[in-house]
């Protein structure tokens, strides 16, 4: 059995990792992308789900405690930022 010093024993991970690549492969539980289907891929939003209002992109200065806070709250911050400040408009008048 010369050939069994060939081929070692799998650990049960290699087994399991095997096992998952042929599910992958048959479509089971994944799809396998080729580079060519993953380059072809478009950037971005999809045709047409462009919002008309679009947001402005402009610079604020906050106190270094202040933006810590806010990006401590995660991602979407910006967004939540923009939120309270519409909040605020909505009960001020600005007088303009």
């Amino acid at each position: 059995m010369a050939n069994d010093k060939l081929t070692p024993e799998l650990t049960p991970f290699e087994r399991d990792l095997l096992e998952s690549f042929r599910q992958a492969k048959n479509g089971e539980y994944a799809r396998v992308h080729t580079p060519d289907e993953i380059a072809a891929r478009r950037r971005g939003r999809p045709v047409g789900s462009v919002k008309a209002d679009r947001k402005r992109s402009t610079t604020i200065r906050f106190d270094h405690d202040v933006l810590e806070a806010l990006k401590a709250t995660g991602r979407g911050w910006q967004t939540r930022v923009n939120e309270v400040m519409r909040e605020w408009l909505s009960h001020h008048e600005l007088g303009l």
